[in-house]
């Protein structure tokens, strides 16, 4: 069985993603059927998102055509 490589999620590309897709913290939040609290605390680096946050959040993103280079955590894509 293929494994799928899992994507670290930290504060820079949480938030780059939330922009990218033009969502306030409440409006993401919603739509990830969290509170906006736990949006606020990936996004300051006080909680990583793991487990099924982070797929979660991976799938959002392939969906949004979020791209982001793996050996530089916390930057936008220039693409």
């Amino acid at each position: 069985m293929k494994e799928k490589k899992r994507r670290e999620w930290d504060s820079g590309r949480v938030r780059a993603l939330r922009e990218h897709m033009g969502l306030t913290q409440q409006e993401m939040a919603e739509q990830l059927g969290t509170r906006q609290q736990t949006i606020s605390e990936w996004e300051t680096g006080m909680y990583q998102p793991r487990g099924a946050s982070s797929t979660l959040l991976t799938m959002v993103a392939e969906k949004a055509g979020f791209q982001y280079k793996a050996d530089a955590p916390g930057k936008k894509s220039s693409r």
